[in-house]
């Protein structure tokens, strides 16, 4: 945890646990989470151990949000209510969540939703440049260090998207008031992106919006 606690606050401008005022009023929340998690960059950044919510539920139709890997270890990103146990340090172990995790499974109540299968012999039509971001993006099927996130949820159907590719691994029978959520150990670093997206959000979904009644 330590390595993890540097690396988060090498900037001097961050102060612990203190989210900064920010454009886009929806960010990490620091009353909702675990006792080992550290929350920096604006309410934007996570790591530590444990998990962590954002600050609102996905009240619209179809809700979009990503999730950087900034540096590896254990995590976990999907979706959770405020009954999640927040000092799990990885997800989808109870009820109240449901997400992927870096061990290429994902979770819902300590069960194995879907397993990622690594791509053994990508294509070279899979190896795609991104000359966007100046990066070679990911052609292996499997999250790593760097690689973004995307969660799409539509009341029906959570899906995840790895760099802007849908991973085909939908998770039904999402209920209850329903939070971003992030879950990190073993120097795990995650950034959440709730605008300015990376990739384009799939057809009909968009950045997550605020309640009126909770403004």
């Amino acid at each position: 945890m330590f390595c993890c606690l540097r690396t988060c606050l090498n900037d001097p401008n961050n102060a612990h646990n203190i989210p900064l005022i920010q454009e886009n009023p929806i960010c990490l929340d620091t009353s909702h989470m675990g006792h080992e998690v550290v929350v920096i960059k604006g309410g934007t950044r996570a790591c530590g151990s444990g998990c962590c919510l954002a600050t609102a539920p996905l009240v619209q139709s179809k809700s979009y949000f990503e999730v950087k890997i900034q540096q590896a270890g254990q995590w976990s990103v999907g979706l959770a209510t405020r009954q999640t146990n927040f000092n799990n340090t990885k997800g989808g172990q109870d009820k109240e969540s449901w997400c992927l995790c870096s061990d290429a499974t994902v979770c819902h109540n300590a069960g194995i939703v879907h397993q990622l299968e690594e791509k053994t012999n990508p294509t070279t039509t899979e190896n795609v440049v991104d000359m966007e971001n100046a990066t070679i993006l990911n052609s292996t099927g499997i999250p790593q260090e760097g690689d973004t996130i995307g969660v799409s949820f539509d009341h029906i159907e959570l899906n995840f998207y790895l760099n802007g590719k849908k991973l085909e691994v939908p998770v039904h029978h999402v209920k209850g008031a329903i939070y971003p959520a992030v879950w990190v150990d073993d120097g795990a670093i995650l950034d959440v992106v709730l605008d300015n997206f990376t990739y384009t959000p799939p057809p009909g979904f968009d950045r997550i919006m605020i309640e009126q009644s909770l403004l």
